[in-house]
């Protein structure tokens, strides 16, 4: 059996060297390489875990469309990370403290040199990193959850991943960003949820509250509370994040030391420290309940918590990061409907404010010998106010200040920009929204129901007998117009009635009794 004469030593630079005459693999340490890359696999499980949370978290008709977006976000985000956004965040040469270059455009390049990371190739940081800008983009378009129409979401998506997520994503990142000159502390991407919360903030700002165009909606006062639709899935989509959350941290050493295995126990110990908070912030809260939900936030808010200083905080400061956070994205809640924006999943005060008080506390209890855990691997910090480094705080509100700044203004003119071109428009109209995202953007639903009128031919919506070239026309037509009703004025008046909280039943009782009589009439 032949075997290939590697006689080549590998460049440091471009691809690395040939790979026909270089073992390009001997730089690096498998263990490393392995563990990174069970970890992107892990990681990716995170962005469906997302979808189910925010499918039980929304109302019926809008369930489908969550868990669409999930998947469609990854798909979006994964190409844009091909196409330019990895070179955008973490090109080798990048003339600019703001933003990358197009070294690696496409993936050219991108294979054995080693990455930001040294103790990996840059393919295999490529992928990793994916994942995680997946995950911000995922999150990100929460704030859009039942009112945003489809296809300019995906549109937004591409711009906003480039614009905002991989400008900030290389301050922090790249060893020549801004911020990572200046010293701030991010282990394992606080800036995700910082950008993505402030992102989803703006969206559900501009888009506005949902159901504002039924004639009975409040203009004033307290935004509608509409009860989670499925609690399961909730659960479910709890449990997933948190699984894959053990791989976003730990991961995040770059390696399979210690300070790896230090960060994976931090996760856990701050994401029960949290739950156990936020259920009891409810029990008090809402008469001696103890709800699942808000188990849950409390968890994935620690998560967030604890997410940027996995990796240099000792362990018990992660029992109070976590209680600390769940605390302060509980009163976020409070202080969202205070401002009027109906963010129904809670990104901004989950993710947003979460990943900000992390960052913080991140500051105060970083320390120098659990950094060194990382051994030869490690790069020396001065540590937080553990070690003294008092500036360190200052550091952590400065990076905090420069993203959650920078991606509320951009990601606003994105929108406002958007929303003046015709087939651009974000939101959707009454009916369609009236009717649910599932059935008019999809075309088909989460759960069917005997009771119910069955508006889509299963398991796929009917084709349609347009060339492709009508069918691209006429999804850049303007969104309906008045006359342009989906469903009969009767059944419009009939949903109108219904106040925002029955609204959010789906089967009216009405139209049940009245099925039943028309049964014993036959």
């Amino acid at each position: 059996m032949s075997s290939y004469n590697f006689t080549g030593t590998p460049t440091g630079h471009g691809t690395g060297g040939d790979s026909l005459t270089t073992d390009l693999t001997a730089q690096f340490q498998l263990a490393d390489m392995v563990w990174l890359g069970v970890g992107a696999a892990g990681v990716w499980i995170m962005s469906p875990g997302i979808g189910l949370l925010y499918s039980g978290l929304g109302r019926r008709k809008h369930a489908l469309a969550s868990l669409w977006l999930s998947l469609m976000g990854v798909c979006v985000v994964s190409f844009q990370w091909f196409f330019w956004g990895y070179s955008l965040v973490f090109s080798h040469h990048s003339r600019s403290h703001m933003l990358g270059t197009f070294e690696f455009f496409g993936f050219r390049d991108v294979l054995g040199t080693p990455s930001a990371d040294a103790a990996v190739p840059d393919i295999l940081y490529a992928v990793f990193q994916g994942m995680f800008a997946c995950v911000a983009g995922v999150l990100m378009v929460g704030g859009g959850g039942e009112r945003a129409r489809l296809m300019p979401m995906m549109v937004f998506l591409f711009i906003w991943m480039t614009v905002v997520y991989c400008v900030c994503a290389h301050w922090s990142w790249n060893p020549n960003g801004w911020l990572a000159i200046l010293g701030e502390y991010d282990f394992a991407g606080g800036l995700i949820h910082q950008t993505a919360g402030h992102g989803a903030l703006m969206y559900a700002l501009i888009l506005g509250r949902r159901d504002k165009h039924l004639p009975n909606a409040p203009t004033k006062g307290k935004l509608p509370k509409y009860k989670p639709h499925s609690v399961a899935s909730v659960v479910l989509g709890t449990v997933l994040i948190t699984f894959a959350w053990f791989f976003f941290n730990a991961c995040s050493a770059g390696n399979a030391s210690i300070r790896a295995w230090y960060a994976l126990e931090n996760t856990n110990l701050a994401a029960a420290s949290g739950g156990l908070t936020w259920m009891f912030i409810d029990y008090w809260r809402y008469d001696g309940k103890w709800t699942t939900c808000g188990l849950c936030s409390g968890i994935v808010s620690a998560l967030v918590g604890i997410t940027p200083g996995a990796g240099f905080v000792p362990i018990w400061a992660s029992f109070v990061i976590g209680i600390i956070t769940a605390a302060g994205c509980n009163f976020a809640v409070d202080v969202k409907y205070l401002l009027g924006i109906d963010d129904g999943c809670d990104v901004w005060a989950l993710h947003g404010v979460g990943g900000c008080i992390g960052s913080v506390l991140t500051g105060i209890f970083a320390a120098d010998y659990v950094n060194a855990t990382a051994g030869t691997y490690a790069t020396p910090i001065p540590g937080g106010w553990l070690n003294h480094h008092w500036k360190q705080v200052g550091y952590q509100i400065a990076g905090i200040c420069a993203i959650c700044g920078w991606t509320c203004v951009v990601t606003a003119i994105i929108l406002l920009t958007m929303d003046r071109i015709p087939w651009l428009k974000i939101r959707l109209s009454p009916e369609e929204e009236l009717q649910g995202t599932d059935v008019t953007q999809i075309g088909e639903v989460t759960f069917e129901k005997e009771e119910e009128e069955d508006y889509t031919f299963l398991p796929q919506p009917v084709r349609s007998g347009l060339s492709v070239v009508q069918s691209l026309t006429q999804q850049f037509k303007k969104p309906a117009a008045k006359d342009d009703k989906i469903v009969q004025p009767s059944e419009v008046q009939a949903i109108d009635a219904l106040t925002p909280e029955s609204e959010s039943n789906s089967n009216s009782d009405d139209t049940s009794n009245a099925k039943n009589q028309e049964k014993e009439t036959v």
